[in-house]
């Protein structure tokens, strides 16, 4: 690992990256999320869902009526924890599919094919 130190802080090669100027590590962090959302579909929609639900909730807290703050809360991560629960589960789903059902019918029809 490559070290640079300017006003006491130790750089990592990463950051080293960003005072070359070949890469920002924005970039390269923007670049490994979108790999990352197309292995895994289900992440980002997961997150989206867990963003939106907490945002709505907040702003629906004035009309909460006379339940207790903390019960409002305690309902708010409950229903955003289930989204994510449920969008975990919907892509493990998938990902079994495409591993295990989808590239063997492939496998299949590539066999049968005549050359």
């Amino acid at each position: 690992m490559l070290y640079c130190y300017t006003a006491n802080k130790r750089l990592n090669s990463v950051d080293l990256v960003l005072v070359s100027g070949e890469m920002s590590s924005y970039e390269e962090s923007e670049s490994k999320f979108w790999r990352k959302a197309k292995e895994n579909p289900f992440v980002p929609v997961g997150m989206a869902g867990f963003v939106a639900i907490v945002g709505y909730r907040l702003m629906k807290m004035k009309s909460r009526g006379d339940t207790k703050m903390s019960v409002h809360l305690i309902h708010i991560r409950v229903a955003a924890q289930g989204f994510v629960v449920g969008a975990m589960t919907v892509g493990v789903l998938f990902s079994m599919y495409r591993d295990y059902f989808a590239q063997p019918i492939e496998q299949e029809q590539k066999a049968t094919q005549p050359k």
